[in-house]
């Protein structure tokens, strides 16, 4: 009896916390934010203080990028660096090469443009420690992080760099649009505007959580070296500007694009890497489990910390789901429902259906959230067995 209890409790429990992290957060949050916008734009309407500052002179940035075999889009890169809207004089590009074993110092080496510096490291030694490195040299005020795949929109630094005419603002992130360059089909699309969504409300209350690789900048001086077996380095740079006491922003105007994976097997081993960083993250960032820190804590909790226990909580509702459905009529039925969520999601991840009709939607958002997870409970054992490596490894695009 008392075990058939605990199970009960475990089941609901574990469901309870999955529901809570992907529905009821985002339903919360957005009400939150909304009372807080509402608040805030009560105060300037009473005070009839100006909505925005003045544009005041834009700042020289630098734009950083650690950079490892980067062949197929190095080139094109720098190129897209070089062309965006922003005064020559004010522009910097610092890209280090982490002893890129293949054409990518030679294809860099044929840039003659004053703007760009590059460093040439003999040995491979991981992004992160490729980064400190290169910090070292930035003299400008703001530092613009990026990746050698990725491409500005034309204003995308005008955007970014707008956010720091206020003082208070150390961080601030852009918004990155991923496509597939051989369907044009994103597998994560409604994902990555779900969490887009997430990232614009938890700006709002001064709540965000880490930044996208992709395009985020910072104030230089606010940048603290991280341990060279770093993982997921945007996520802790970003929340280190947080904890000196700066608020960190979204802006979804400052726009970049990158091309992922075509399908969910060639992005499991960049997920598996992912998800062993984030609990690597969760163990160096223990201020951020403190409630007195307010809204950052209550997201920090609700969006990440749940989330990355999500393949847990899974594995424990289906256990407890097969013992509880021996005696439970009631429980035989959410079995069935359980077991047809999963076989949705072998069928999806063997057959990939395609087109864009409901039960095919259906199929691939439910395979998407099982791979996810799947993904992020392996990083989880990889992140407890192995010793993490802040060494490339590159996923096929």
């Amino acid at each position: 009896m008392m075990i058939s209890l605990i199970a009960e409790l475990l089941f609901w429990l574990t469901t309870g916390f999955i529901v809570y992290t992907y529905i009821v957060y985002p339903v919360l949050l957005i009400l939150i934010s909304s009372v807080y916008q509402s608040f805030k734009d009560t105060s300037y309407l009473i005070s009839k203080a100006s909505r925005r500052k003045r544009n005041a002179d834009l700042p020289e940035i630098t734009i950083v990028i650690a950079a490892f075999n980067e062949e197929k889009f190095i080139g094109e890169r720098v190129t897209n660096l070089l062309s965006i809207d922003y005064p020559a004089d004010k522009l910097n590009v610092l890209i280090g090469s982490d002893g890129s074993s293949d054409a990518t110092n030679e294809i860099l080496d044929s840039f003659s443009d004053p703007r760009l510096t590059t460093v040439q490291f003999a040995e491979n030694r991981g992004k992160i420690n490729v980064l400190n490195d290169l910090m070292s040299q930035v003299k400008t005020p703001i530092t613009v992080f990026s990746d050698a795949n990725t491409f500005f929109e034309k204003d995308a630094m005008l955007s970014l760099v707008s956010d720091f005419r206020h003082p208070e603002i150390g961080g601030v992130c852009g918004e990155l649009h991923l496509y597939d360059a051989v369907s044009g089909d994103n597998k994560d699309d409604l994902y990555w505007k779900y969490e887009q969504v997430l990232k614009f409300h938890e700006s709002r209350i001064n709540a965000m959580l880490g930044a996208n690789g992709a395009i985020y900048g910072i104030r230089t001086k606010l940048y603290q070296p991280l341990q060279s077996d770093t993982i997921v380095d945007d996520f802790c740079i970003f929340m280190n500007v947080a904890k000196q006491g700066y608020k960190v922003t979204y802006n979804p105007e400052a726009g970049a694009k990158e091309e992922i994976a075509p399908n969910l097997a060639q992005e499991s081993t960049r997920r598996v890497r992912i998800g062993a960083g984030n609990f690597q993250a969760m163990m160096r960032l223990t201020w951020m489990l403190n409630p007195l820190i307010g809204w950052r804590f209550f997201s920090y909790f609700s969006h990440k910390i749940l989330r990355w226990f999500v393949p847990h909580f899974m594995v424990i509702a289906l256990l407890t789901n097969v013992y509880m459905a021996f005696d439970s009529i009631i429980y035989q039925t959410i079995l069935i429902f359980h077991v047809l969520f999963y076989l949705l999601a072998i069928i999806g991840k063997r057959w990939s259906p395609s087109g864009n009709g409901k039960i095919a939607m259906v199929i691939k958002l439910i395979t998407f959230f099982v791979s996810m997870n799947v993904s992020l409970g392996m990083g989880f054992i990889r992140f407890t067995t192995t010793s993490l490596s802040a060494t490339w490894e590159r996923t096929a695009r």
